[in-house]
């Protein structure tokens, strides 16, 4: 078992902890909602395969309001009518900035969401999905485990 990044390094935990707290309250600043700051970070962790995050970014997702049926077709949501036109953009920016390098295609996905959330909206969605996939990779590479909620250790 490899050493927690998070634990082993705890000045680099709070320093990653502040950045990310910067980036959320410059999200709002910038007129990103929370319900979908919480698709990009849900988008980006399931395209990781990210285990702890998309536990932690799912259940934060339902909290903020988010319906459970747009997270269960959330890797589908190209070919759903269920999310909105400033959904579908910040879903956009969540798989062009987790998906790497850019090509033709995820560069034109990028200039359709900047059209349709406006330059600082648009910023501020990248900036969240470059953190989440920062956070990603400390959870991967830490191998975060995922213990079971609910009654009597049932997963709810």
């Amino acid at each position: 078992m490899r050493p927690y990044l998070d634990k082993s390094a705890p000045g680099v935990w709070k320093a990653i902890t502040a950045y990310s707290a910067v980036v959320a309250q410059e999200a709002e600043r910038c007129g990103l909602s929370l319900q979908e700051s919480e698709f990009i970070k849900v988008r980006a962790s399931q395209l990781n395969g990210c285990v702890f995050c998309l536990d932690l970014h799912s259940r934060e997702a339902r909290a903020s309001g988010i319906p459970q049926q747009k997270l269960d077709v959330l890797p589908a949501w190209r070919e759903s009518t269920l999310y909105t036109e400033r959904e579908k953009a910040v879903l956009a920016v969540a798989e062009t900035a987790t998906l790497m390098p850019l090509s033709e295609e995820s560069r034109a996905d990028l200039e359709g969401a900047r059209g349709v959330l406006g330059d600082a909206a648009f910023a501020a969605a990248e900036w969240v999905a470059v953190t989440i996939n920062a956070f990603n990779r400390v959870s991967i590479l830490s191998e975060h485990p995922v213990r079971p909620r609910g009654v009597d250790g049932k997963t709810l």
